[in-house]
Formats: structure tokens, sequence, C-alpha cells
């Protein structure tokens, strides 16, 4: 192979890699109905499919396929890791607790904290009393909630986490508070 081969292949990994953490970027704003970048992603990753398909039927030897492949699969790895950076959207979480005095202290510090709390009394398995907390939180301030879990002395509860598409009326998603 001659360098300028070299040169092209690395030129198709690299771009095909790049094109490829825009459409899982792409996939990922359309799973969140978040539109607007969605449309210029698609044409910048258009743009760019053609001139390397159009690459990829000139050239001659499998060396290109492979690194168009590769690319693929290294595009969406980055874009996997780029998503969980970004921790777009909104979760529910439901904490359920068997020690009412626990669950009080994590929903009073949650209240503190910023976030919108509701507690009930629930029943859990065999009908034996529980102590449900239900917050809404944004994905990327999960940890946050996990740090109050384990200030408050909440180690590995029972959590129901469910996506949220969005959240309307006087629910608090974030931690930070509005002046």
């Amino acid at each position: 192979m001659t360098q300028s081969i070299i040169f092209a292949v690395v030129g198709v990994f690299l771009i095909t890699a790049f094109t490829n953490v825009l459409a899982t970027l792409k996939t990922i704003l359309i799973s969140k109905k978040i539109m607007n970048p969605v449309y210029f992603l698609v044409f910048v990753d258009a743009m760019i499919f053609a001139t390397i398909v159009a690459k990829m039927t000139n050239s001659k030897g499998i060396h290109f396929t492979i690194a168009y492949a590769l690319g693929k699969a290294m595009g969406v790895f980055i874009g996997g890791k780029i998503e969980e950076h970004l921790a777009l959207g909104i979760f529910e979480v439901d904490i359920f607790l068997n020690n009412k005095n626990k669950m009080i202290q994590v929903a009073e510090k949650l209240r503190e904290t910023g976030y919108t709390v509701n507690n009930f009394i629930a029943r859990g398995n065999n009908g034996d009393k529980r102590y449900k907390i239900e917050v809404v939180i944004k994905r990327k301030e999960f940890k946050v909630l996990e740090k109050i879990m384990d200030e408050c002395g909440v180690h590995n509860p029972t959590l129901k986490v469910k996506n949220l598409n969005k959240v309307n009326g006087k629910i608090t998603t974030t931690k930070i508070k509005t002046v």
C-alpha cells in the first residue's frame, strides 16, 4: 500500500467514525424529542456519506471496506460515551424503604436540595407496610440522588426508575433552584 492509500484508509475510518457519532447523537435526540439539531446532523451526515460512498465505489481492495466498518463500530462506541456524558432526559425515581425515619430523612434532604418530592405509604411484598419516595430528577443528576441516599444511610434500596419525555406544572426537575 502506498502512503496516499494509507492516508485515504485512515481518513475513511476517521470520517466514518465521526458520521456514526453524529448518527448516534441524532438517534438519541430523536428519542428525547429534541428535533432542531437533528436536521443539521442529518444534513452533515448525508453530505459526508455521499462523499464516502463515492470513495468506496471507486477504490480497489477490501481495505476501504474494513476501514469503513471499523469506523462505524468506533463511532457507535464514541457516540455511546458522549451520550453517557450528556445524560439527556428526565427520570421519575420511586424509592421504596422499610424505615419511616429514613424515608422522612431522604425526602426532606431532597426537598432542601431543590427537588419536588412526594412520599406515600405503600404495601410491599406480602402486604407489608413500606414507604415510597417519588422524585423527578434530571438523568445527569442521578448521582446527586445516590449521594443523598448514601448520606442518609440508605444503601441498596428498591428503586423503580422511569424515563419521562417531559414534565409540566410545578415540578422541579433540577437541584438548581430558580431565583
